[in-house]
């Protein structure tokens, strides 16, 4: 069904569709589609053209819930925020992973602590052994993304060192079925471990290692965006990322 909503509010804000496509950041091919009942823009895109065109996404998109019901839901997504990593219980971490059913995701730029816990090594197998696809994401030690984050935090290039380490304890690994490794070179704003529907996003605070940042214990609830924007991050850094097969790689 085409959305005349959308198609109204393009019009009365005297806008074309490559006007609209060219501040929201896709092709006027793809606004067209969102028009006559394509696939819907993804949310980031959805909040940009109604920013654009002075309207509510409620209203643009009737399925999506108003602001004041996503803002409900959102603190509904928020299970606990721990003010500093190293104060979040050792095993919430392993816990979150032994449950994972479907999603099995590591986003970071060494997490070389996780890395030496046997126990997450030891979950890391028995999924493996359940055919559980599982996803590594590692900050490439070669990148100016991981660099600068190593200034940052004043360790230099420690930072580097730490996930070539990391790379290193992982080495089993690399061998298990289901189990794959990439390495980003992007500016990581978190660093987020999800499993299902759960993930553990510990924030990056500039001047500050990680393991003293605040750590956001979050839950996918229906009408809430909180985890979403999170996982489609996750998404968009897999799709960029290097595959590797080896901690040779690197």
């Amino acid at each position: 069904m085409a959305n005349e909503r959308l198609r109204g509010a393009i019009v009365e804000a005297g806008l074309t569709l490559e006007g609209v496509a060219g501040h929201v950041g896709v092709n006027a091919k793809t606004v067209e589609r969102w028009i006559n009942g394509g696939r819907p823009p993804y949310r980031r895109h959805k909040y940009a053209t109604a920013r654009l065109l002075g309207r509510e996404v409620s209203y643009l998109w009737p399925e999506e819930h108003t602001a004041s019901e996503v803002t409900e839901a959102g603190q509904a997504e928020l299970i606990k925020l721990y003010p500093h990593r190293n104060v979040v219980p050792g095993h919430l971490w392993t816990d979150l992973y032994a449950k994972a059913t479907e999603k099995f995701d590591v986003l970071t730029y060494s997490a070389f602590w996780l890395t030496e816990d046997l126990e997450f090594h030891r979950v890391v197998k028995e999924k493996s052994a359940a055919g559980l696809r599982m996803r590594f994401m590692f900050g490439d030690p070669e990148c100016d993304a991981v660099a600068v984050r190593g200034q940052e935090e004043g360790v230099g290039n420690a930072q580097a060192s730490k996930t070539r380490n990391a790379l290193v304890n992982c080495t089993p690994l690399f061998r298990l079925p289901g189990v794959e490794f990439r390495l980003h070179n992007t500016t990581l704003y978190n660093s987020m471990y999800r499993a299902d529907d759960e993930m553990l996003a510990n924030t990056h605070v500039y001047g500050i290692s990680a393991w003293l940042a605040p750590v956001l214990h979050i839950q996918r609830v229906p009408g809430g965006e909180v985890f979403d924007t999170y996982a489609e991050s996750i998404e968009r850094v897999w799709e960029s990322a290097r595959p590797i097969s080896s901690p040779k790689d690197c």
